[in-house]
């Protein structure tokens, strides 16, 4: 039986705002206990990020597909596995859960729940890195779907875990979380000036995903199902 639209949003819209709470809160508290060393950080925010991605997809993915990421969900609405309704509505729940999780995880470290980043990430480097980072996380769903579905929430969860260390941006990969970190002056910001330029990557690398995917493994041969997937 067919799950209800509603229901699926706020699948989406959930787990989406625990997500943002794990990757803004693990900041947080990393920043806290590091003493400043910025490795030991990153690798707090990084290990706890994965982690509850794995956790999500698992849980969320047989309700709404798990994408929590709306360069996921424009995909799959673009290959016609996701009617446009259902795209649109996924896409809106993803960006206020985002949101939500951010001003959480604020309230559960006593921090002013209103904030606009100042940390600026520009730069060709970086906009590259988001391009490469968004077109991994997109291959690695296809790939897993094509073959092995029930293989997606461990995937992803270790290709962010992995992307976080080898990209230059630390892999947003996702322009819901893009936004939302725009609204906390956390060690996980990024300033609301430099969002466009990261969306822009990110829907690039999902075209060239896209492409690449197509080729690989061709739709007909994929998984019908809706898609387990980020972030």
């Amino acid at each position: 039986m067919q799950i209800p639209l509603t229901k699926r949003a706020a699948a989406e819209g959930l787990g989406t705002a625990f997500l943002l709470a794990t990757v803004i809160g693990s900041g947080i508290m990393a920043a806290r206990l590091s003493g400043g060393n910025m490795a030991l950080t990153l690798l707090g925010n990084t290990l706890p990020t994965g982690a509850i991605l794995v956790v999500l997809i698992l849980i969320f993915g047989p309700v709404s597909g798990a994408h929590f990421n709306p360069a996921v969900t424009l995909a799959f609405a673009l290959r016609r596995e996701l009617p446009a309704m259902d795209a649109a509505l996924y896409i809106a729940a993803q960006v206020a859960g985002g949101i939500a999780g951010v001003w959480i995880a604020h309230l559960m470290f006593e921090l002013p729940v209103l904030q606009f980043s100042v940390t600026v990430r520009s730069g060709a480097g970086q906009w590259l890195a988001e391009a490469v980072a968004t077109s991994g996380l997109l291959l690695t769903i296809f790939g897993c779907l094509a073959r092995t579905p029930s293989a997606v929430p461990h995937a992803v969860g270790l290709y962010i875990t992995a992307a976080y260390w080898f990209t230059a941006s630390t892999s947003f990969a996702n322009p819901a979380v893009t936004v939302a970190r725009a609204l906390s002056n956390t060690f996980a910001g990024i300033a609301p000036e430099n969002i466009p330029a990261f969306i822009s990557a990110q829907i690039a690398g999902m075209v060239v995903a896209m492409v690449i995917g197509g080729w690989l493994w061709p739709i007909e041969n994929s998984a019908t199902r809706a898609p387990q997937s980020l972030s």
